[in-house]
């Protein structure tokens, strides 16, 4: 019996499909043409590169040179920084241990008036009866003098100098052809300074 072709109209649909896709080689070789069109280009060293390879190594190095020149300006400018803000801290504290030290001896100011008043009195006095009693009072003096020291507090020496009116304050006035115009000529309350600072201005009377 003789067998017979399968007609092409009998043939399912799916099945031509499938053949078509498996015998038909262009079409996948379209599809691999576009995967590799979609695919990311890796750029490698071009043509000048090769023939040269220290170029590489020179761009490199211009990359870290900029790049150590940027840490560099960066380490600068905080160590600049610091600096300041360490001088800014520590002045701070100068000044607050200052303003401390100035308020206590200003406590202590009217004590040592007291005191220089009692030398004063007792030095006066001509009875050898109270001879000790002034050594005892200049001994008490000697030793507040000597506690303002170590605090760095120390007394205006104006008397017989020029009037500075940074550190006294001329309560009377008087002509005197004797000496120089503007002399101080007698101190009625003494001033104290610690350091650069005036903890309080002499009272003085001045020579016109």
């Amino acid at each position: 019996m003789k067998k017979t072709q399968p007609h092409a109209s009998d043939i399912p649909e799916e099945q031509i499909v499938r053949e078509v896709d498996v015998q038909d080689p262009s079409a996948t070789d379209s599809k691999t043409a576009q995967d590799s069109a979609n695919e990311p280009k890796l750029e490698g060293p071009t043509a000048e590169e090769l023939a040269d390879p220290t170029l590489i190594f020179q761009e490199n190095l211009a990359v870290r040179e900029q790049e150590l020149a940027d840490l560099s300006e960066k380490y600068l400018r905080l160590a600049a920084e610091y600096d300041n803000f360490r001088r800014r801290t520590q002045k701070e504290k100068e000044s607050l241990y200052t303003d401390s030290i100035t308020t206590v001896v200003k406590e202590w100011l009217p004590v040592l008036d007291s005191l220089d008043r009692a030398v004063q009195t007792v030095a006066a006095v001509s009875d050898d009866s109270v001879k000790s009693i002034a050594e005892g009072v200049e001994l008490i003096k000697k030793q507040a003098v000597d506690a303002m020291a170590r605090l760095n507090v120390s007394e205006i020496d104006c008397l017989g100098q020029t009037f500075d009116p940074n550190l006294a304050e001329a309560v009377m006035h008087i002509e005197d052809d004797s000496v120089a115009a503007s002399t101080v000529i007698e101190v009625f309350q003494k001033g104290y300074t610690r350091g650069d600072k005036v903890i309080r201005h002499s009272l003085v009377k001045v020579a016109n």
